[in-house]
């Protein structure tokens, strides 16, 4: 899929100054039966704008005769060897079927445009996380950009397999809730409600990061900041699926 090929979210993209680049797969591994591991080299990516945590590109995928874009954030990302890897939660779906299917040497084309991060001032003296398989490399990159910080992560499961999943985990610092995946997300958004109010009493200077599906991202934020009256400095919500 050429430059022109993006379809009219590529222009929207250009008009806000998005930077295109093309990546080549270099390798892939099953990291378990749901979850797939892709390395790539960076076409001038990280040279041009540099890392910082979170940080997420667009991937172009053509299927039908359309475009189709998907957001993923950088695995590892090495700016000394130009290299990071992408880590898809695989489901039947257009970035998936790329996932499963690609090889060394395939390319695939991207686009750099929203992402950012802005570091809590003053810095975290706890985080208090949400997410689940598709924000995982998100979340593992947060407990890397705070290494010494505590964390609590409440992580929605939906297979079996999520128990095998790399959640980057300092014993000494963090705690791992496990959530089964049920009703739509609302198992997750009702153990949150129960037991955050009293982890943010307790916590100096909490950092409230909340990565889910869409809805119940939506519900979440809206308690922290609303109910909890969590300042909007302190808090960050993003959903980053719909069902």
């Amino acid at each position: 899929m050429g430059r022109t090929g993006h379809g009219w979210e590529g222009v929207v993209l250009k008009l806000f100054r998005g930077r295109d680049f093309t990546f080549t797969v270099t390798g892939a591994e099953q990291v378990t039966e749901d979850y797939r591991r892709v390395r790539l080299a960076d076409g001038g990516l990280l040279a041009a704008a540099g890392t910082h945590p979170t940080m997420w590109v667009r991937l172009w995928f053509e299927e039908g005769g359309k475009p189709h874009q998907r957001a993923y954030t950088l695995v590892d990302p090495d700016p000394e060897t130009g290299t990071f890897a992408l880590e898809f939660a695989l489901h039947d779906g257009v970035a998936s079927r790329w996932a499963r299917s690609c090889a060394p040497g395939d390319t695939v084309e991207a686009t750099l445009q929203g992402t950012g991060f802005t570091a809590p001032d003053p810095a975290p003296g706890h985080l208090l996380l949400v997410g689940d398989a598709a924000s995982l490399p998100a979340l593992n990159s947060l407990l890397g950009a705070f290494p010494a910080t505590p964390a609590t992560l409440w992580f929605e499961t939906a297979h079996a397999s999520d128990e095998a999943l790399p959640v980057r985990l300092d014993p000494a610092l963090h705690e791992l809730r496990r959530v089964p995946r049920e009703d739509a997300g609302a198992a997750l958004a009702a153990r949150v409600r129960a037991e955050l109010p009293a982890l943010l009493a307790a916590a100096p200077d909490p950092y409230v990061w909340i990565a889910c599906d869409t809805a119940t991202t939506r519900a979440l934020a809206g308690f922290v900041r609303k109910e909890l009256a969590l300042p909007k400095e302190r808090t960050h919500a993003l959903g980053y699926w719909r069902p």
